[in-house]
């Protein structure tokens, strides 16, 4: 049981990168001295999709869902797991197949309704076992949930599962009003009800999102502001020149060839720190009925052969694309293990050599006529056409014909879950556990597998992975399961960003971590500076 709950307790590395960036995480307010009211309004880089913690897969959603709807767990600034809605970590039996989460008593939701342990276990069940739900996998081999009194909830697993304190820490350990989900169904999401310190008001399609302080909330004395505005801002300059004009106060996914002017402007703050996740390619070598569905056969080189999708792997000359796109700020990724995170090893950290002349030889091996056709769906913002045409470039030398397709970004979610692409550049913000950054993706018939991928191998590697506590053993599986993964690539890892936020002197108590989430429940103006 120590281990398991010691597991989830040890603190990421925080590492400068070679660029010499080093983290900036912010700080709480203080002593500082902040007004109470105001509006503050956030430029965010998308229009995120459903406001549903159970369906939801789009890393914009967090930052909305963040402040209007609180966890299990969370991360704090050291990287370590601490309680929220809980009341301590879990204890874990001696075999981890039974976890008993302590709840608070005494609160209630946005609508008045009463927080218990049979309201968090009506939320983990809805995670588990909807079917529409982007948590299941998250959750493990759960085979039941009780809430055995009102402050207690039990799981018990059909097999230990060490990933479980770290999923709790996210969308999975959201819990929801059970008056709304009763009222709402599968419309939670249209209007959701949480705990947190602020509350749902309304949303406009491709504009804004709004929330307002929840004079409920347990711990209202701390929350400053009278309300968020989510202004949804996909171009970046544009993001960038608001940030400048004071037309907003806070902005996320600042792009690299902004952040530097931006960093300059004394009116201005960067935050940043490194990051849990990755970008890259994810290859349709299944999903014909939607993800989570069972896999079906697609006709497409790519998708049938795997030394097709090993050439594209070759023909990819990573550091000179990351490093040219974006100015240094981001570095090559080859994997989805974190280099800065205790599960990184020497498999997890090793790349592909750039070699077209490799890619060209596979090609042939695989009969396919060179240059071969293949598309590319990808985000409509102004970096990720800029790596995409930079990719271009790269794998023409490799025997690719890269056609780019640009798509708003809503829409790009809504095609990755149906499977509507041969290749898609796309993304994941990343977890502390690296079973978040795997299993999810890439188990066969998994919630977010937009691949449609399935390896009885793989399957076996991230099972064994998830089911034991120690950190090297750990490593040690996941090191064994990237070396599949190169092999059959049906995610080509491409680059790891920094998460980079920045925010206006006007404002205090911003913050983001290294779960990239930007927080903003307890932020304030500053006295004589309110919004």
């Amino acid at each position: 049981m120590a281990a398991a709950m010691l597991a989830a307790c040890v603190p990421i590395q925080h590492l400068s990168v070679p660029g010499g960036h080093t983290d900036a995480y912010g700080a709480p307010i203080s002593n500082q001295q902040v007004s109470s009211g105001g509006t503050l309004v956030m430029g965010l880089s998308g229009d995120p999709d459903e406001l549903d913690p159970t369906t939801s897969s789009s890393s914009l959603t967090r930052n909305v869902l963040s402040a209007i709807c609180e966890k299990l767990y969370d991360t704090n600034a050291s990287g370590k797991i601490v309680p929220q809605l809980a009341t301590a970590l879990p204890t874990i039996s001696g075999d981890g197949r039974t976890v008993t989460i302590p709840v608070r008593t005494g609160i209630v939701f946005a609508d008045g309704t009463a927080f218990n342990a049979k309201a968090v276990r009506t939320s983990l069940w809805r995670h588990l076992t909807s079917a529409t739900s982007a948590r299941t996998s998250e959750m493990g081999p759960i085979d039941s949930i009780k809430a055995t009194d009102a402050t207690h909830v039990v799981l018990h697993f059909k097999r230990a599962f060490a990933p479980i304190t770290a999923a709790l820490a996210d969308r999975a350990g959201m819990i929801m009003s059970p008056t709304a989900l009763a009222a709402k169904g599968d419309n939670f999401g249209e209007s959701p009800v949480c705990v947190g310190p602020f509350k749902f008001v309304n949303r406009v399609p491709q504009t804004s999102i709004t929330v307002t302080r929840d004079p409920l909330y347990y711990d209202a004395a701390h929350v400053h502001l009278d309300k968020i505005i989510y202004r949804i801002m996909p171009d970046a300059n544009i993001r960038a020149a608001n940030l400048r004009s004071g037309d907003i106060q806070v902005a996320d996914t600042i792009s690299p060839q902004d952040v530097d002017v931006l960093d300059k402007d004394p009116k201005l703050k960067v935050l940043q720190s490194n990051y849990l996740g990755y970008r890259g390619i994810v290859i349709n070598t299944g999903n014909v009925d939607g993800a989570g569905k069972p896999p079906k056969a697609i006709n497409t080189p790519m998708a049938r052969d795997s030394r097709v999708r090993a050439a594209f792997a070759y023909s990819i000359d990573r550091k000179t694309s990351v490093n040219t796109v974006f100015n240094n700020w981001f570095d090559p990724a080859c994997s989805p293990i974190a280099p800065s995170t205790q599960y990184a090893s020497a498999a997890s950290n090793a790349c592909p050599a750039f070699n077209p002349q490799r890619s060209r030889q596979l090609l042939a091996a695989a009969g396919v006529h060179v240059p071969l056709k293949v598309t590319l769906k990808v985000a409509n913002t102004q970096d990720e056409l800029r790596y995409a045409e930079a990719l271009q470039a790269s794998v023409a030398e490799g025997g690719f014909d890269l056609q780019i397709v640009p798509v708003e970004y809503s829409t790009l979610l809504t095609m990755r879950k149906s499977g509507d692409f041969e290749l898609m550049q796309t993304g994941w913000s990343g977890r502390i556990d690296p079973d978040g950054n795997t299993t999810s993706f890439l188990a066969t018939a998994a919630s977010s597998n937009f691949g449609g991928f399935s390896s009885a191998q793989l399957d076996d590697l991230l099972a064994r992975a998830a089911e034991i506590t120690d950190t090297a053993k750990r490593a040690e599986l996941y090191g064994q399961a990237v070396k599949l993964i190169q092999r059959e690539n049906p995610i080509v890892y491409l680059y790891r960003m920094r998460n980079l936020t920045v925010y206006s002197t006007r404002v205090a108590g911003v913050e983001m971590y290294s779960d990239g989430l930007v927080r903003l429940g307890k932020a304030a103006f500053v006295s004589g500076q309110e919004g």
